[in-house]
């Protein structure tokens, strides 16, 4: 079974985070410059959060808030689902379904070694499946 250590090897780039001080706007210029849905909130490197586009849509947007005078420890998630490296595909998928998430930070110990989305975890998979039906039609093809 896939683990997360394999999905983490296909991903390129650094690890962007956030502090909890920075405004909710600072937040918002990474994740557009990036193309990120969400970004890990770490403090004194630790992770103590993760903000994400749903936490600004449903705090800042529908409440009427500015993002400029918003802290990101006012919205973010305090309590984020974490994974580790030996976690499998299916479970970060049951993860994702069960708690609603779209981001799942990546810890091995207490140190954050990269963030899975519900896109990368979906690529895998279908990574997995056409590889999986690809045995089988060679198996197929081979026993005719």
């Amino acid at each position: 079974m896939i683990t997360v250590k394999e999905i983490l090897k296909d991903k390129a780039g650094d690890i962007l985070t956030i502090s909890p001080k920075d405004t909710v706007y600072r937040a918002l210029e990474i994740m557009a410059e990036k193309d990120l849905g969400a970004l890990v909130v770490v403090e004194n490197k630790k992770v103590a959060g993760l903000f994400s586009e749903r936490d600004y849509a449903r705090n800042i947007v529908l409440q009427g808030k500015s993002s400029r005078d918003t802290l990101v420890k006012d919205l973010m998630n305090p309590t984020p689902c974490c994974v580790r490296p030996e976690h499998t595909l299916n479970d970060c998928m049951a993860l994702i379904t069960e708690k609603r998430t779209r981001h799942l930070p990546v810890l091995d110990g207490e140190k954050l070694i990269g963030i899975v989305s519900i896109g990368d975890v979906v690529k895998q998979y279908i990574v997995d499946k056409e590889f999986t039906i690809k045995q089988l039609e060679n198996y197929i093809a081979g026993g005719l």
